[in-house]
């Protein structure tokens, strides 16, 4: 098995299209067509992570944070950043890095958190906006079912919880959305002029990628005309933060207990309490004052998260008790979920859980 396989796999569950445009997530050192020869998984790749990797003869780091963020303009090992590229290009060691990309996935981050605390009926807090694309082309009329056949199989018709839906024209020449649409019987978008037709799919940005290869795989002209546009939408299944219910409601103070065992913290840091039953929980792993409003909008009771200011906490407004339990604390179950996935997906291959300290917040 090479790296690129491996990253595949995890693209699978954390498309690198999820990710926020500030990140920097992906294959950040190594080479991606080189075999691998043990996964090793962190929150956050430091020297004594490359060197536990070294240890473990591991020469893949599946990292959630980036070390990588801005760019870096010399590679002397005058600070961390440098030390940890320099370590693992020495010791041919790639570094891939999910970050928002796995925050942003239904079954990421912050699906962990929910099935930590033992939430149900789970949703996205804050959907991703213009996560589906329409692609138009024009191409021959002989070749118009092959480049439908090719752009359905490439996941053109699949968008969130609906299979094979696509836009079609109708006699008047308007779009209408259809569910069920078959390429093969030419429901994707098709309207036919004298030597061409004219193809629209829509399909999720995911998915872009793997749609325009097959658009110029499968084209007969050798410049391919098309047109790609964001539709408006909020996407349910992709998104910052989840909210979902307690079994049974809490008392405030006992619900802190309960946080306080679940996710092995010591303390946390909190706005006024309400004097009410906690019972809906918002979740956002990582730093998530900017989603306070978004908690407050899912009529949370709680909104568990991190790196809250001092100001931040009067953003409460006594409509939501806020928790702060600290940036490593909300994102330490990331690698047992990466874990569990990678061994599922590729049962008879070396993964690792990386048993190195990366907190670099200590509590006295």
């Amino acid at each position: 098995m090479i790296i690129k396989q491996v990253i595949d796999i995890l693209e699978e569950l954390a498309p690198l299209n999820y990710a926020e445009d500030f990140d920097n997530v992906g294959l950040l050192v190594g080479n991606a067509n080189n075999e691998v020869n043990g996964i090793l998984v962190t929150l956050d790749t430091l020297e004594n992570v490359v060197e536990e990797a070294i240890a473990k003869k591991c020469n893949l780091i599946v990292s959630f944070h980036p070390i990588i963020f801005g760019g870096l303009k010399k590679i002397t090992g005058s600070d961390y950043v440098q030390r940890v590229v320099i370590k693992a290009i020495k010791h041919d060691i790639a570094i891939y890095s999910m970050h928002t990309a796995l925050d942003n996935s239904n079954k990421g981050v912050n699906a962990k958190i929910c099935e930590v605390l033992g939430l149900q009926n789970t949703n996205i807090l804050i959907p991703q906006k213009g996560t589906i694309r329409k692609l138009t082309t024009y191409v021959p009329k002989e070749n118009t079912d092959a480049l439908k056949t090719a752009l359905f199989h490439a996941g053109a018709g699949n968008i969130g919880n609906y299979s094979n839906c696509s836009f079609m024209v109708d006699g008047s020449g308007s779009y209408q959305a259809q569910a069920g649409a078959n390429p093969y019987l030419g429901k994707i978008g098709e309207t036919h002029y004298e030597d061409e037709s004219q193809i629209s799919v829509t399909y999720g940005r995911a998915d872009e990628q793997k749609i325009l290869k097959a658009l110029f795989g499968n084209h007969p002209y050798e410049e391919v005309a098309y047109e790609i546009q964001t539709l408006e939408n909020k996407n349910q299944n992709i998104g910052m933060g989840m909210v979902g219910n307690l079994e049974k409601s809490m008392e405030e103070t006992e619900f802190f207990e309960f946080l306080k065992e679940k996710m092995n913290v010591s303390c946390i840091r909190h706005s006024d309490f309400l004097g009410k039953k906690i019972k809906k929980v918002a979740v956002l792993g990582g730093s998530g004052s900017f989603a306070i409003s978004a908690a407050i909008a899912a009529n949370a009771d709680v909104f568990v998260t991190s790196d809250l200011k001092y100001h931040q906490f009067y953003e409460a407004e006594s409509k939501i008790l806020l928790a702060d339990i600290g940036h490593y604390e909300t994102e330490q179950f990331t690698k047992n979920l990466l874990v569990d996935y990678l061994t599922k997906k590729i049962p008879n291959f070396a993964v690792s859980l990386s048993e190195s300290k990366t907190n670099p917040i200590k509590y006295f």
